[in-house]
């Protein structure tokens, strides 16, 4: 009966969690192809730990952890790969499919640019809404960590969008 009880439990959790979670990974690696995937993966992982995660304090917190550590993983793995192939082939520019808007891609570039923590912070306080504390646990960093990465991450995107960081957040400089 207790293993039903988990079962249903967990099978609640991920039916609630599993599309913002994809959402989590397609925003940190910058692959919709891979973010399917990686919530996938974060989803067996707490399934093997449900009951130390079923009984955290925050188990959307800990499941974004997850997420973070996986996404974090996968650009490790691109970047080593890409730096390979750069050694063999020389640089062609990367093609994407789908309807995807110039200023969608801008970002996505310059966001893909920033260092894996300050992506992290970016992405998680203003693409997924989460207030410090929640950014701050779901990455495993002290809240005054989330405020200087968030800060720092920002003013680099700032930088790096130029003009058209006013435009894109409705602000001006």
């Amino acid at each position: 009966m207790i293993a039903d009880d988990a079962s249903a439990e967990f099978h609640d959790f991920f039916e609630r969690h599993h599309a913002e979670l994809a959402r989590l990974a397609h925003l940190l690696t910058g692959e919709a192809d891979a973010a399917d995937d990686l919530a996938a993966d974060a989803m067996v992982a707490l399934w093997h730990r449900w009951d130390r995660v079923r009984s955290a304090d925050h188990p959307v917190a800990y499941a974004r952890g997850v997420v973070a550590n996986l996404a974090r993983g996968r650009v490790r793995t691109a970047v080593r790969e890409r730096r390979r192939v750069l050694l063999f082939w020389s640089h062609r520019s990367e093609r994407t499919d789908g309807p995807d808007v110039a200023s969608v891609l801008d970002v996505r570039a310059a966001l893909a640019r920033l260092p894996f923590r300050k992506r992290a912070c970016v992405v998680l306080r203003h693409a997924m809404d989460l207030s410090e504390k929640e950014t701050a646990l779901a990455l495993g960093i002290s809240v005054g960590t989330v405020k200087s990465q968030t800060s720092k991450g920002m003013a680099e995107l700032q930088r790096l969008l130029g003009d058209r960081a006013g435009e894109l957040t409705g602000r001006r400089s």
